[in-house]
């Protein structure tokens, strides 16, 4: 039986979860799971359902629609792996963490390719049998860096984007032309230690955790909604290269963890925020 994810947002009203449910038990579907939330400051309906059966998609939105508060968004996608396109500089252990989730179907995604504005993760990227873009950033503007990478990224036509230690500020017309696909890993606990350097800073500090975020990318750097962050604690005996080993670790799960549960499609984005049926 073919399985499908269901994500609903609108205003708030009494008997949604009566309506939706009932659109699917008419059309002889199952509910395998169901999760729903109700944002109290904005009066905002979230509800993702997971469901199985054969069913007409176009027929059950229409129906929902029908039902539904107007402006209401509906987005109903059969359940399966997402395609995506990777992008990295120098560091190899996201990335390599995240081939080697894809290479034992851990990763819930099919990797489609890695683009790089260095040579370095070639090697490892096509141990793994995945093209390998290598795309240098010297000697020309930005815009036509981007464009480059635009192109190379339009063919593959990727559900999602994924910055695995990219470390290239994008532009604003790059991040609007992939609004909500492009998820980043940023070294720090956002929002302390913005920007370049975060473990200096941290260390600098004093600071007694450390941590990682995984959210979407915004034209605000490092600002985009959160969607997981973990920490691992650090004391005075660690210089900065140790928090930089520690750090990493937690990266790499915070990547992981932030990427499964976009692929599952539990992530709502709310303004600046995540609503998150994990």
């Amino acid at each position: 039986m073919n399985s499908h994810i269901l994500l609903i947002d609108c205003e708030d009203h009494e008997g949604l979860i009566h309506k939706i449910t009932g659109v699917l038990y008419r059309n002889n579907l199952n509910i395998i799971s169901n999760g729903e939330f109700v944002e109290k400051e904005t009066s905002h309906f979230f509800m993702r359902t997971e469901y199985s059966g054969e069913s007409d998609e176009k027929a059950i939105e229409n129906e929902l629609r029908a039902l539904l508060p107007q402006g209401a968004r509906i987005k109903l996608n059969k359940k399966e792996k997402k395609n995506i396109v990777i992008l990295a500089t120098r560091e190899h252990h996201c990335l390599g963490d995240l081939l080697l989730r894809h290479y034992s179907g851990e990763l819930n995604a099919n990797i489609l390719a890695v683009i790089s504005n260095h040579e370095v993760l070639r090697e490892l990227t096509e141990n793994f049998k995945i093209p390998y873009h290598y795309i240098p950033h010297k000697n020309i503007s930005r815009q036509d860096h981007e464009l480059e990478v635009t192109n190379t990224i339009h063919q593959y036509k990727p559900e999602f984007i994924i910055l695995a230690k990219y470390m290239r500020i994008l532009s604003t017309e790059f991040v609007e032309k992939y609004k909500n696909m492009t998820v980043n890993i940023h070294h720090s606990f956002l929002p302390a230690f913005i920007g370049a350097n975060p473990y200096l800073q941290a260390f600098n500090r004093g600071v007694k955790i450390i941590g990682a975020t995984g959210h979407f990318v915004t034209g605000d750097l490092d600002e985009g909604p959160i969607i997981a962050q973990s920490i691992a604690t650090v004391d005075h005996t660690q210089g900065v290269e140790g928090m930089v080993q520690a750090g990493r670790d937690v990266e790499k799960i915070v990547l992981a963890k932030s990427l499964k549960l976009v692929f599952e499609e539990r992530v709502f984005v709310s303004n600046n925020k995540t609503i998150i049926f994990d």
